[in-house]
């Protein structure tokens, strides 16, 4: 008891005395000097290096939280000693020094607070107590301050900093795992925001719980990430681990989290986040809109329109996403192998409403996008994606412009048409609105994987096709320089699409192209998109699966047996009557003559 009042007394000694970390006079790494640096006092941050230190609990609360408005939840709560534990030092006396040395009563900071004018629960661990270690009282916090997120219906931040389970509290400490796992299922199927922050270090039980459970996932640079211990992994693998190894920077790479930021801007960013994620804003009609003027193709040919589809210069999916966007913020990799460049995910702001975008990106030359043809990592991205904007209900919005699917062996073994048939059926019953955009190459399943949406449109010079006209000119007459010739036949221009039923709507491009003048395609690219998101947007969710299944369901031709009889028999009588018509065309010139001259009627 006298513990947790000298405890008591500390909290009440004010921020200046939090912490548990002395400043330090002179970089660890570079030697600079830092005992007068204000950049070094407020971000822990070597302005000369930029090597980044830990951050106490209090520190960090006071550069994400507006001025003034924290409020702390549960402060009361500290560690006992469940097992009695015995070691070389007494449980109760580490847990009582690092309550003096840090000013916390355990390892977790929890409570509400606004970041940028959003109020939000926040949870912060505290690498100075015991390695921010998840005993029962860290696993209580978290687990409570997970209901009071969903009690209030707000959204939830997390900064982590730790290294594990507590091994003083045993397998009890283990169980926080799962008690905290479940608390975020909750929130998660409460359709609430949850964003988690990794710092250096994030590993072990905390990393592999609640922390992996967020809606979106952020690290710091260079932070220290993984499941096990640095240290174990080597031993596990019996040599020195590369130099990036467990690091945030291998987490993108390889898809496990969704982006690096500097501590400079994190603040920033997660503002932006919650706004996107909690957004309530809709357009609205002003008035209805007519049917579209019909467009007069700029072009010679169809052979023409598939060169403009894959002009080099034509814009590309970030193109259209930087002009049409008042902010944008990209989210990479699937959780579960790497991160597809040729597939771009993330949040975005269109005329005042925040929305999810999903978008197959060629690149530009220089750009390692693989020409827009993904991988099943980047087909599993855009599912995590939808499953994002069914969770908010953000409307979706996608790009296409992909030859098709990577059709390597590499992406055979890992599952690619498993993914994209995933991606199809998800997209059909998602109860969100989906507008989908084939600004150029529209290839295939592969394109088709981001094209079932209840509003189809199509750039004028764009094409769709269930194949490349190159191949289908090897597939039909063995000889690929045939592609001109072919494709005609294969109906892959706007218009066609338009006739076939499969697009709905026409977007007009510039006179010669859309690579021509890139602006003036956004622009009018933005003005259809906020049409038809305008117009989707009014039906509930049942109604808007079901028309998207009746739209789907009824396109394509098809006959029963009786039918084509039916059909065959019209034909020969029709080819019957034809001939019969031309021999009496044939008959009736010559008996011209013999036929008498109408008289003339007198005028009454």
């Amino acid at each position: 008891m006298r513990d947790f009042f000298s405890w008591i007394v500390g909290q009440r000694k004010g921020k200046e005395e939090r912490g548990g970390l002395a400043l330090l006079e002179n970089c660890l790494y570079c030697d600079m000097e830092l005992s007068s640096s204000e950049f070094y006092q407020r971000y822990r941050l070597c302005p000369g290096c930029g090597f980044y230190y830990v951050l106490p609990a209090w520190e960090r609360i006071d550069l994400l939280a507006d001025e003034g408005s924290f409020i702390e939840t549960n402060y009361s709560l500290a560690s006992l000693d469940p097992l009695s534990f015995t070691g070389e030092s007494s449980y109760k006396k580490r847990v009582f020094d690092a309550q003096k040395r840090t000013g916390l009563p355990e390892a977790v900071v929890t409570g509400v607070c606004q970041i940028e004018g959003t109020l939000t629960v926040i949870v912060v661990l505290d690498f100075g107590f015991l390695g921010g270690s998840m005993g029962c009282v860290v696993g209580e916090k978290v687990a409570l301050a997970f209901e009071h997120a969903l009690k209030k219906r707000l959204p939830l931040v997390a900064v982590v900093s730790s290294g594990g389970a507590r091994v003083q509290e045993g397998v009890l400490s283990l169980m926080q795992m799962a008690k905290t796992a479940a608390a975020a299922k909750q929130l998660h199927a409460a359709g609430l925001p949850f964003i988690s922050v990794l710092s250096n270090p994030t590993t072990g039980e905390v990393y592999a719980s609640f922390a992996n459970l967020a809606d979106i996932i952020i690290a710091e640079p260079n932070a220290l990430i993984g499941f096990a211990p640095l240290r174990v992994v080597e031993q596990t693998e019996g040599r020195t681990l590369p130099q990036d190894a467990h690091t945030a920077e291998s987490h993108l790479k390889h898809g496990m989290i969704d982006c690096v930021v500097e501590r400079t801007g994190l603040r920033e960013l997660l503002a932006i986040l919650l706004d996107l994620l909690s957004s309530q804003y809709r357009l609205t009609l002003r008035r209805r809109f007519g049917p579209y003027p019909p467009i007069v193709p700029h072009r010679e040919s169809v052979w023409q329109s598939v060169q403009l589809a894959r002009h080099v210069e034509r814009p590309t999916s970030l193109d259209y996403i930087g002009r049409i966007t008042s902010s944008f913020v990209e989210l990479h990799g699937d959780r579960c192998y790497g991160d597809d460049g040729a597939v771009v995910c993330g949040l975005g702001e269109i005329g005042g409403e925040a929305v999810v975008i999903i978008a197959q990106e060629r690149g530009h030359d220089g750009d390692e996008r693989n020409r827009g043809r993904a991988y099943p990592e980047g087909f599993r991205k855009a599912q995590r994606a939808m499953n994002l904007a069914a969770k908010f209900m953000l409307p979706l919005i996608t790009f296409i412009d992909t030859p098709g699917a990577y059709p390597g062996l590499d992406a055979e073994e890992r599952g690619v048409g498993s993914a994209i048939a995933q991606c199809l059926a998800l997209m059909s019953d998602l109860p969100t609105p989906i507008i989908s955009v084939i600004i150029g190459e529209g290839g295939s399943e592969g394109a088709l994987a981001f094209g079932v949406a209840d509003r189809i449109l199509m750039m004028e010079n764009a094409i769709f096709s269930v194949m490349p006209p190159e191949r289908a000119a090897v597939l039909l007459y063995r000889d690929a320089k045939r592609a001109k010739e072919v494709a005609p036949a294969l109906r892959l221009t706007a218009e066609d699409c338009i006739k076939l039923g499969v697009v709905d709507v026409l977007v007009t491009e510039p006179k010669g192209g859309a690579h021509l003048d890139p602006d003036e395609a956004a622009r009018q690219l933005k003005k259809f998109l906020l049409s038809e998101l305008v117009q989707v947007q009014g039906a509930s969710p049942g109604r808007l699966v079901k028309a998207r299944y009746d739209k789907f369901r009824k396109m394509g031709r098809y006959s029963s047996r009786i039918s084509v009889a039916i059909s065959k028999e019209r034909a020969e009588i029709q080819g019957y009557l034809s001939e019969r018509l031309e021999e009496l065309k044939e008959y009736l010139p010559s008996r011209a003559e013999e036929v008498p001259a109408p008289k003339e009627e007198k005028e009454i």
